[in-house]
Parts: C-alpha cells; sequence; structure tokens
C-alpha cells in the first residue's frame, strides 16, 4: 500500500525524550516500511524515520522560539498532503480534528487516529465529520454521544526489544513517576504519596509553559533532591533506567487518560504500575498481576506494599503480548484493508484496491 503518515509538527518523530504521539507514529511508520509498504512521513525536518520524510518546517516547533502562529506551519503541512492526495492510496492522520475538513475534500480516504480528548469545541468538528473512519487508542476514550464511525480501537505500542529489562529493583528502593508536570498526570499526588509513607520518589517529565505556574506552586517546593527528585525531561535510556530501577511507577492522573504510554514503558521495563482508575488505565494495567487500580491516594498508599508479590518477568511479557510495536502495525493494517475493502465495494474499481489481499508491495 501507499500510505501517507502525518504527525503533528510540535515535536520531532520520533522524539528525543517525552512525545507518546510522535514516539507511536514514529514506530508504527518505519514498522510498516519493513513489511514493504511505501510511506510517506509529514513530520518536521528533524524527523529521523525510514520512510520517505517531507516537511514544512526544520524543525519541532517547541523548539523554535521564532514560531509565534503555530497553526499557520499546521495549515501548510496539511495544505502540502492534500495536494498530494492521488499519490497515495490511504493517509493516516494523527493530527487530531485539524485534518476533517481537509479530508472531505479529496477521494483518498483518511483515518483519523484519535490520540487526544473531547472537548465542548471540538466535539463540533468531530460532529462535523463523524462519519469518516475513526480509530481509538482504547475504548474508554470514545465518546458515544457523539456518533462516530470508530473503525477499530488499536492500542499503542512500543518496540519492547529497545527497553532494557530490570529482574529485581534498585537498592535503596523509590516510587517513580513519569510524565507532563501537569495537573492532570498528577505528580503532586505522587508526591503526596511519597510524602505520607516516606518512601523516595524520583520524578521525570517536561513543564510545558501552561504549567509553570502549576510546577511551581505544587511541585517545585517539594523537591528537595533527596526523598523527591526532579530528573528534568528524561530521554529513552533515563527513563527507562529510572522506571526500571523503582519498586513501582506511580501513575495518579485525575483526567480521563486516552491511553498512558508511560504505563506501557514501565511494565516493559518490568516495574508494575500503581494506577488511579480512570480513562483507560483499566485496559492497560491488568489488575493484580501488572499492577493496580485505584481510586484515591489511600488506595495508592496501600497497593504499594502488595507491589513485591507481583512478577516482574509476567508484566513484561504482558506488553509484549499485548502493546508491541508489531501488535499495533498488525492493527493498522487491517484498518487500512477494511476501510479499503469498503471503498471498494461502494465504488467499485479503483486504484486503492492495490494491496487489498497482498499488503507487501
Amino acid at each position: 500500500m501507499r500510505i501517507a503518515q502525518v504527525a503533528p509538527l510540535w515535536e520531532r518523530v520520533p522524539p528525543p525524550a517525552y512525545g507518546g504521539i510522535e514516539l507511536v507514529v514514529g514506530l508504527l511508520t518505519d514498522e510498516l516500511v519493513r513489511r514493504g509498504h511505501e510511506v510517506t512521513l509529514f513530520a518536521t525536518g528533524d524527523s529521523i524515520s525510514l520512510a520517505k520524510l517531507v516537511s514544512v518546517h526544520p524543525r519541532a516547533l517547541r523548539l523554535d522560539s521564532t514560531v509565534k502562529e503555530y497553526n499557520i506551519y499546521e495549515m501548510l503541512q496539511l495544505s502540502t498532503v492534500y495536494e498530494r492526495a492521488d499519490e497515495f492510496d490511504i493517509i493516516h492522520s494523527h493530527m487530531g480534528c485539524a485534518s476533517l475538513p481537509y479530508a472531505k475534500l479529496v477521494k483518498t480516504p483518511t483515518v483519523h487516529t484519535l490520540h487526544g480528548v473531547f472537548t465542548p469545541d471540538n466535539e463540533k468538528m468531530f460532529q462535523y465529520a463523524k462519519f469518516q473512519p475513526y480509530v481509538s487508542i482504547s475504548d474508554a476514550q470514545r465518546e458515544t454521544k457523539l456518533g462516530l464511525n470508530y473503525v477499530s480501537t488499536v492500542y499503542n505500542g512500543i518496540d519492547v526489544s529497545s527497553y532494557k529489562f530490570y529482574p529485581q529493583p534498585e537498592e535503596p528502593p523509590y516510587l517513580a513517576f513519569l510524565g507532563r508536570m501537569s495537573p492532570e498526570k498528577g505528580p503532586h499526588l505522587a508526591i503526596e504519596i511519597a510524602k505520607k509513607t516516606g518512601w523516595r520518589l524520583k520524578m521525570a517529565g517536561k513543564i510545558d509553559l501552561v504549567d509553570q505556574e502549576y510546577f511551581a506552586k505544587q511541585v517545585k517546593p517539594f523537591i528537595d533532591g533527596k526523598q523527591i527528585e526532579y530528573l528534568g525531561e528524561a530521554n529513552h535510556q533515563q527513563k527507562n533506567a529510572m522506571m526500571g530501577g523503582a519498586v513501582a511507577t506511580l501513575f495518579p492522573i485525575t483526567w480521563r487518560e486516552p491511553f498512558g504510554l508511560v504505563m506501557v514503558e514501565s511494565m516493559a521495563s518490568g516495574t508494575p504500575v500503581i494506577a488511579m482508575r480512570l480513562g483507560s488505565t483499566p485496559e492497560v494495567v491488568a489488575q493484580g498481576k501488572t499492577g493496580f487500580l485505584c481510586s484515591n491516594v489511600e488506595e495508592c498508599i496501600s497497593a504499594i506494599a502488595k507491589v513485591p508479590e507481583l512478577d516482574r518477568y509476567a508484566c513484561r511479557q504482558y506488553v509484549q503480548n499485548r502493546f508491541s510495536m508489531e501488535a499495533m502495525t498488525e492493527g493498522y493494517e487491517e484498518v487500512y484493508r477494511q476501510i479499503l475493502q469498503q471503498r471498494f465495494a461502494k465504488n467499485g474499481y479503483h486504484r486503492s484496491t492495490v494491496g487489498l489481499t497482498v499488503s507487501r508491495r
């Protein structure tokens, strides 16, 4: 198949440190190329990929202080994609609602993976284009009242082999927290858990501009470099080591998490997850096997004592079986075939029938 992958421009593909969407897009794109598909990646110019790279800006927008109107570059990218729509059998957008009006203007089908959450504002656009094909990254992410045309749920995947497995936590023991320093991710709750129990806590994650005040008031005052450590924005090796050496990774979110790649990365490292039972967490964590699902801080605290009962190798195998990049790619290949078969059944012969029965070049 000839496939266009369209990534956000805020971060490069794959991200040098934190960036869930861009990590997923990078793994999916490269695996599709390895499977023989002809893939074009529309992303920032500093992206690294096995696919043909097309960009409207040389680097990640978040690193470019000269850029003041981010949506301009988003429009430039999508215009570039859809001007070339006839070159592709299918367009796969990871841009959320931004690509919806463009997709309605061309014959080449677009499948939209929804990586974020619904808001009162973007719901209007999704309802406008509710018959376009969508993929959710968890069942919990779906908002059934919108009546969207969901083709499938495809869980995000990782390259499990790139994560070192830690059969035992390090000494002295500690808890880990990885994620954006934002109210939704709950670093303040991770600190509360550590303070109430006396456990050491190692934290890592980026601080977005909109979260600087929150970080300054609810996180930074508690960082002492001893019990509570903040390691900054960790790269792949650093976060693997930090979570792999922990007794457990805390995931005390306060919102309906669409997926939560950190949980998968932690379990791949061998470390169980203690998560709030919100959004996707019941789909990602196997209760009592790869971690514990909790309703409040007190339940999180109680769960820490039960973590040693869990098999760290079982955590990694669970990810290999359920959240690998191979499983994710197979899921998307099936989505592409399904969409093209439906198009063929509706419209008869079209060049997009190439690859329906043979998904390789």
